[in-house]
């Protein structure tokens, strides 16, 4: 079996290296200078991160383009630092919601109303928090920045490394149990090998999610409190406001530039390193590959003098921690169980009512039934606005996504161009929107719809390449050798092999969808505004009023509707998949 296979040409001891007197090797000198770069690019933004907040006054963002290159790496350390929290945040919460039935019915529900929660929703709340725990430093607005970046990449990667967990191979379950692995040996052993090729392609698209909203992450306004850090996201903020075509022009090639380089540099190599966590019984013959990957692998000084690095995650993952000692309970009957369930049940549900009391509390002065009544009615708009676009990208999206993930060749291709447009930022398309409906008369109602799924169709993409790709090669050979075609391999092969992956990548799209109805549904360039009727554009002009009872009201509504449609659909489906559709 083909499956959590070690590098057996792993790093030696440094000693063994000092003392072999091996000499560098071109492919040595090549990847010390690109380490050596990436370390001083990284140093540097580090230090641009912790000047004094008044330098945002006195060196304001401008359009000029020598200061370019500066604005794309401070926007890139952002989004690979919130990135790395996502990480932490998956590897902790969704484990958790995956082995644990109580923290369940907690968390999964809770991740619905966080990743529907918008963007600016988030900074409403959290802008003043940041500064003032760093006060007069720049510190405490990119940490608020970093923070409304995650909250774009941070769900979609939990929902995925979770729906993985709950879909283990039944056979490597029970092998797992029979050599009695520490849980912590299982993690690193066998759950996250499995859900690691799943997890590289939903990382590389909260990535793109993460750049689809930096206008609103870096060019903050909230009420009176207006703060512009350096980036490509307010570059483009402050181009759009002025209707400069070609500052936006260069705005979306820097960020076609950095999406090429660190596809290249990162995600083509983790890549090509985690297609040997693939479940199958043979080698698949073709495999993704990378050129940064081959250069590594060819380096004798650089992974001898890195080999430190790499020991202690090595001593962790061979550590067999002690299993805690639980003191024997008293085994109980199905009916105590069914009062301990429904007592939790009544538990989380009182601290729910204790939230839902205090928003009344706080909007009731202010707003009244009738407010109430239309701010449902108006995500009743979006949401079928949501409902109609999520059908119509998965009818696009589900065949192109399986007939790149059965190509690892063409995958390699087309990748960087996936991350591109997934992380072209709605914004862009401001100018093209908003002349349209108007030279043409539109219905912005409808014309602006678009716009929604523009950045969030590519959850569905990224989730059936990765789906596909994850298909055993036995199981694609035996569908060969019986002759399996057209409808009749979509229903025995294709559909099921997908479906797990389809659920998370419909479930992220349609919350996303949520999200970027703020940005979507109200749309500006230069003196033209646009507005469709929605829940979006109703909270991204209470937001720009900072009216937060407002605010509030419309975030909660938007959660409302965004936990009854996941429990609705995707649940029971997440449910089938776990019972019906396991590589067994």
């Amino acid at each position: 079996m083909v499956f959590l296979a070690e590098d057996s040409k792993g790093a030696r001891p440094l000693a063994r290296f000092v003392g072999a007197g091996a000499a560098p090797s071109w492919a040595d000198i090549v990847a010390f200078i690109l380490l050596a770069g990436a370390a001083v690019l990284v140093v540097h933004g580090a230090e641009q991160m912790g000047q004094p907040l008044a330098q945002l006054q006195t060196e304001p963002v401008t359009l000029d383009p020598a200061r370019l290159p500066e604005y794309a790496l401070r926007t890139t350390l952002r989004m690979f630092a919130a990135l790395g929290a996502s990480l932490l945040f998956t590897f902790t919460v969704a484990t958790l919601a995956a082995k644990s039935r109580k923290a369940e019915l907690v968390i999964v529900p809770a991740l619905d109303i966080l990743q529907s929660v918008p963007v600016l929703g988030f900074l409403t709340f959290t802008v003043t928090f940041f500064m003032g725990l760093f006060p007069g430093r720049q510190l405490g607005v990119e940490c608020a920045a970093i923070f409304a970046i995650f909250t774009s990449q941070a769900w979609n990667m939990a929902f995925s490394f979770y729906q993985a967990l709950r879909t283990i191979p039944g056979d490597l379950d029970e092998v797992s149990r029979q050599f009695r692995l520490s849980p912590w040996r299982r993690f690193v052993r066998l759950e996250l090998p499995f859900a690691m090729p799943g997890l590289v392609w939903n990382t590389m698209m909260s990535m793109s999610g993460g750049w689809f909203f930096v206008v609103a992450s870096e060019a903050i306004t909230v009420g009176n409190t207006t703060v512009t850090l350096p980036g490509i996201g307010s570059w483009l903020a402050i181009a759009i406001g002025r209707g400069d075509f070609g500052a936006v022009a260069l705005a979306v090639g820097a960020m076609g530039v950095v999406i090429v380089l660190y596809d290249q540099f990162l995600f083509r190599p983790i890549v090509a390193w985690a297609d040997k966590f693939r479940f199958e019984q043979t080698a698949s013959a073709a495999q993704p590959r990378s050129w940064l990957y081959d250069l590594v692998r060819r380096t004798h000084a650089i992974r001898q003098l890195l080999a430190p690095l790499s020991w202690p995650g090595r001593w962790l993952a061979s550590i067999d921690w002690p299993r805690p000692h639980v003191p024997a309970l008293p085994r109980l009957s199905p009916a105590a169980v069914r009062v301990l369930d429904l007592a939790w049940i009544v538990a989380v549900g009182a601290a729910v009512s204790a939230a839902v009391w205090l928003l009344v509390v706080f909007i009731a002065p202010v707003l009244s039934w009738r407010d109430l009544l239309s701010t449902f009615g108006l995500g009743l708009a979006t949401m079928a606005r949501v409902v109609v676009l999520i059908a119509i990208a998965s009818l696009i999206w589900v065949p192109i996504g399986v007939w790149i993930g059965l190509r690892p060749q063409w995958s390699e291709r087309l990748q960087p161009v996936a991350q591109f447009l997934a992380a072209f930022p709605a914004n862009v398309l401001f100018p093209f929107a908003v002349m349209a409906i108007v030279g043409l008369k539109l219905s912005p109602d409808v014309w602006l719809s678009p716009l929604m799924v523009l950045g969030t169709q590519w959850y569905i993409l990224f989730n059936v390449i990765a789906g596909a790709s994850a298909i055993p090669s036995d199981m694609r050979e035996a569908a060969s050798i019986f002759g399996l075609r057209g409808w009749q391999w979509w229903r025995q092969v294709g559909l099921p092999g997908i479906f797990p992956y389809y659920v998370t990548g419909a479930l992220t799209a349609s919350g996303g969808s949520w999200n970027a109805s703020i940005v979507a549904e109200a749309v500006s360039w230069g003196n033209r505004h646009l507005e469709a009727v929605g829940l979006g554009s109703f909270i991204a002009k209470a937001t720009a009023a900072g009216d937060y009872p407002r605010v509030a009201l419309g975030v909660a509504v938007m959660s409302v509707f965004v936990i009854a449609f996941n429990r609705t659909l995707w649940r029971p489906l997440y449910r089938f998949a776990e019972r019906r559709l396991r590589l067994d």
